[in-house]
């Protein structure tokens, strides 16, 4: 009973034989073959580019997730405003945790910043309550 090849081949590259001697490479060039794909072809999903990586936009990420909890925006999964106080007022006292965490190593854009979001959200708090 002969054995079916799964797709691919493994081949030794290395410099060396089992005794240390340079190998000769005399063997022609040995090809993988490829398995067709099975199932539909995958569609790549247009995502929209991601903002950089900074302080700055950690704290409008967390804003967003804040407004998003007082009802302000939309949840982008169902499209309907729902307010969750509870976990509104946990995102803003995350906001505050970092603005006293990292208290002397902002720029003074991110101090500003920081200083905004929680004003903006804190009051947008008080109103929702």
């Amino acid at each position: 009973m002969a054995e079916e090849e799964k797709g691919f081949v493994i081949k030794d590259r290395r410099s060396f034989d089992e005794q240390g001697e340079l190998k000769k490479d005399d063997s022609p060039e040995e090809r993988v073959r490829e398995e067709p794909a099975k199932g539909p072809p995958k569609k790549e999903s247009a995502s929209p580019p991601l903002p950089e990586v900074n302080f700055s936009s950690l704290i409008l990420s967390l804003s967003s997730t804040a407004f998003l909890h007082l009802g302000e925006i939309p949840d982008p999964g169902t499209g309907e405003k729902r307010k969750d106080l509870p976990l509104a007022k946990h995102v803003i006292d995350t906001i505050g945790m970092l603005k006293e965490k990292t208290e002397g190593n902002l720029t003074r854009e991110e101090k500003q910043l920081i200083e905004n979001v929680l004003t903006e959200l804190r009051l947008r708090y008080v109103k929702a309550r």
